[in-house]
């Protein structure tokens, strides 16, 4: 390291400004790359949506790193895919390709060996190979069927030398490719529910299916007072649906209800039925809904349970504020 000059040394604004020279850097090569994006991106995306198999995405070293992510990337959004490493490939892992597969390889310079045996051992198989690579004349680019062109003018590092522009250009091409995938599969948030079960965005986009009770007690329209009651302290949910003959959902009854005919009747409330007390017309929700969906509904309403229907509008269950605070929806 020079000693030209002392560590910490640099003001302030110099230090701002050399942040700010890489992420200009890195974003007018971004800009640059997605102008570049012709045919070979459509036939990249085409030829994964229509193989039977999975994407294998291999590179060493950053590349490497880029690709583990870039797998994962597309896991989590419907396409099926895993990283495999260049080196342990040479060693018996080859045979993880199947002939259904899709190889995805990445290197910026395209001469990287390990990862060229992979894309060899691909094509001996006529397993289809897309490439990122910032060199179009590379061995890289003449082994593979489609190559995206992640090439840049120069590394943000000002010795030309780290891995920056072009990390981020491979990266950027990756979550193209992903996120394309991703969209002409019709990939949508219930979809990503179902692949991110946990965590705060898996919570977020869970079912209301997923946190409804199902263990209902019907009440019906002409059950009394003393029925009533029963139904609504079996269950500690505050709140129990009114049916009529046909089984139709035509209200609903909470303890508030009660306390207010209790209040308002006194004695005589023990001549009443389900139908003089409950409320009419309560609110609903589908049962493959998302529970935010849930949560909007009933912020919007000022109430703290939904009844849950089925597709065919039967009432199968019911989600209540309580247990979506419980499971941190919000």
């Amino acid at each position: 390291m020079s000693n030209a000059s002392s560590p910490g040394a640099a003001s302030s604004d110099a230090i701002i400004a050399w942040g700010r020279d890489v992420l200009e850097a890195e974003s007018q090569s971004l800009a640059f790359t997605s102008r570049l994006l012709n045919e070979a991106f459509v036939t990249a995306v085409q030829t994964i949506i229509r193989s039977e198999g999975k994407v294998v995405v291999t590179g060493l070293g950053k590349s490497g790193h880029i690709a583990r992510k870039l797998a994962a990337t597309l896991a989590s959004t419907g396409t099926a895919a895993f990283f495999l490493h260049p080196s342990e490939a040479l060693h018996g892992d080859l045979g993880m390709i199947q002939s259904q597969d899709v190889v995805l390889a990445l290197a910026f310079g395209g001469e990287t060996r390990e990862t060229l045996e992979v894309v060899r051992f691909a094509n001996r198989r006529n397993i289809p190979v897309v490439a990122i690579t910032g060199k179009s004349t590379s061995s890289l680019a003449r082994l593979s069927n489609i190559v995206l062109d992640g090439n840049v003018d120069r590394e943000a590092c000002p010795l030309n030398l780290a891995p920056t522009t072009s990390t981020v250009v491979a990266m950027g091409l990756g979550d193209a490719l992903a996120v394309a995938l991703m969209r002409a599969r019709g990939f949508d948030k219930h979809d990503f529910a179902q692949y991110h079960p946990d965590g705060s965005l898996g919570r977020q986009l869970s079912l209301v299916s997923q946190h409804m009770k199902t263990d209902l007690m019907a009440i019906h329209a002409d059950d009394d007072f003393n029925r009533v009651l029963e139904i609504i302290t079996a269950h500690n949910y505050g709140i129990a649906g009114v049916f009529d003959a046909n089984e139709q959902l035509i209200g609903a009854i909470t303890d508030g209800d009660l306390r207010r005919a209790l209040k308002t009747s006194r004695e005589a409330v023990f001549t009443k039925h389900a139908k003089d007390i409950m409320t009419k017309n309560p609110k609903t929700i589908e049962s493959d809904r998302l529970a935010l969906d849930a949560v909007k509904l009933m912020e919007q309403s000022r109430i703290t349970s939904l009844f849950v229907k089925d597709a065919s509008g039967a009432i199968v269950g019911l989600i209540r504020m309580h247990d979506l605070l419980a499971a941190k929806i919000v």
